[in-house]
């Protein structure tokens, strides 16, 4: 298994109740924001992107300022994004998830994204000196009845 992979499973281990409470307060600090959906039906997806060697403060700057707003856009709810704080894995890697309506909706909103000319756009741009991603690991993830975010 690889130290990625394995982190990646202590995140969510660990990581998730913790995030449901920043997610609680943001929430109550703003009235606008939206609530998280809950339903038996949401789907989670779990994404590890290894940066090529040097571009990860790009793909960082990607998604800060393009990748999250088109997420938005095709209906992908924004969990949370994290780097390793530790050790060699923290030099390239980046790990975010998502949740969708259900399965369903998470094929039409990556189907949309990929299709959608601004993406087209700020990927060619942004990789105009080299692709920013080497590998990507994904999991699909159900929250068990206990767990905090549904």
């Amino acid at each position: 298994m690889s130290k990625a992979y394995w982190l990646t499973g202590l995140l969510v281990l660990f990581g998730l109740s913790g995030l449901a409470v920043l997610r609680v307060q943001a929430i109550e600090d703003n009235p606008k924001a939206e609530k998280p959906k809950a339903s038996k039906d949401r789907f989670f997806e779990m994404r590890t992107y290894i940066a090529a060697p040097g571009k990860l403060d790009a793909l960082n700057a990607r998604f800060r300022n393009h990748t999250n707003k088109l997420f938005v856009k095709h209906g992908m709810e924004l969990i949370g994004y994290w780097t390793p704080a530790e050790g060699s894995a923290s030099e390239n890697t980046l790990i975010y998830i998502l949740a969708y309506p259900d399965k369903d909706a998470r094929e039409k909103s990556w189907k949309a994204f990929q299709a959608d000319p601004e993406w087209q756009r700020v990927r060619t741009e942004t990789e105009a000196n080299g692709k920013l991603v080497e590998k990507v690991e994904q999991v699909f993830l159900k929250p068990t009845d206990y767990s905090p975010i549904k």
